[in-house]
């Protein structure tokens, strides 16, 4: 296979501008054209970034294509995705890959009778802070990891969001739009989930945008926005995970990890870097010593400060795992049995009963220094 994969762009919106900035750290990567169902948005980007717009038909007909980027709304993910696949290319999405687990194996379906390759995103438990996590645990840091403790909360999207509708609309709420960082990165550091629990609530009936320029809107909400879960592993750990968008405040860190020998403190899987904490028997927080991983570099300044983001290294993985013939870190079955969880989740809420899972897989592998340098440029 050719050692470097011309990549389509489908969905012209404020993701998209992730995926064309930060591409271009990658090898394997050529970014070449992008599609929109709004030309104009399309056109915008292709001037924006040098590369051709076209339509989505044209794209799917691209030759140069062997990979296409699937950034549309979440409950567009499964037909255009379906549609790529159908078109003899590559897949990599952004989360959810898809929002029920029949939509995921019907991908799964015409991605094997085709010989392609469906990826999905999240790739941020790539960062370098979750993979000093994932190296200390794999070398007994905490010894067996037992329980843990996850937190995703806030008073929610309307206040900044420009059109905030989707997100509390069946498909998406808290536990499809978060969740998925969460869970990638638990799949990352502990393996498999066997079953779930949950009680799902929601605190209002409407939301008032309070974001422009729709200020002053109310939109229905029609899924939970408020879910506890409690999610058992293959390996006997059990994890408590917290999302909602009906809190104001609260104190509780992201990520904690419990193990026979010592606790685990992970920070917020929804960036690539952060400071990853421990401490041993001797109850002892301290910083894990900095190590020089090319995902944990800061390289953007946002509000909070200088900011690691490296987004798209989960689709420079699957172009990697295409040319070398590897297995992805971003797979199809990681992103499928991440599905399962979030959408078992939401079951369980409405059913009132534990719910077992349908799907498993493997961790992925470590992404170590060396294997993170050999992805960039």
């Amino acid at each position: 296979m050719a050692k470097e994969l011309g990549v389509g762009i489908i969905g012209c919106g404020n993701i998209s501008t992730t995926y064309f900035t930060l591409s271009p750290l990658f090898k394997g990567l050529k970014v070449l054209a992008c599609a929109d169902i709004n030309m104009n948005a399309a056109e915008l980007r292709a001037e924006e970034y040098n590369v051709k717009a076209q339509t989505i038909d044209e794209l799917l007909a691209n030759d140069e294509i062997d990979v296409v980027v699937n950034l549309t709304i979440p409950d567009a993910h499964f037909p255009v995705s379906k549609r790529i696949l159908e078109a003899g290319k590559h897949v990599y999405s952004e989360k959810p890959l898809v929002l029920s687990l029949e939509q995921g194996e019907e991908l799964r379906r015409i991605a094997k009778a085709k010989g392609l390759a469906v990826g999905c995103a999240p790739d941020t438990f790539l960062g370098g802070a979750h993979q000093l996590a994932r190296k200390f645990v794999d070398d007994g840091g905490i010894g067996r990891i037992t329980s843990g403790a996850c937190y995703v909360m806030s008073p929610g999207m309307e206040m900044w969001h420009p059109n905030p509708d989707f997100f509390f609309l069946p498909g998406a709420g808290p536990i499809l739009d978060l969740g998925p960082y969460y869970i990638a990165n638990l799949i990352n550091l502990i393996g498999p989930v066997k079953r779930v629990g949950a009680l799902t609530s929601m605190a209002q009936t409407t939301r008032t945008i309070t974001s422009q320029p729709r200020a002053g809107e109310t939109i229905p909400v029609k899924t939970p926005t408020t879910i506890q879960a409690l999610l058992e592993f293959v390996s006997g750990a059990t994890v408590t995970l917290t999302a909602s968008w009906d809190v104001w405040s609260h104190r509780h860190a992201n990520m904690e990890l419990y193990g026979t020998d010592g606790s685990l403190y992970v920070p917020d899987p929804n960036f690539f870097g952060g400071t990853v904490e421990a401490s041993g028997r001797d109850k002892d927080i301290k910083a894990l010593d900095s190590w020089d991983h090319p995902f944990g570099i800061a390289n953007q300044e946002s509000p909070q400060g200088p900011r690691a983001n490296y987004r798209t290294a989960g689709l420079a993985d699957m172009a990697a795992s295409l040319i070398d013939g590897r297995d992805a870190r971003c797979s199809l079955d990681r992103t499928l049995h991440g599905v399962d969880v979030m959408t078992s989740i939401l079951k369980s809420g409405e059913e009132g009963r534990f719910v077992d899972l349908m799907t498993t897989c493997t961790q992925p592998a470590a992404l170590g220094i060396e294997e993170a340098l050999a992805l960039l440029k």
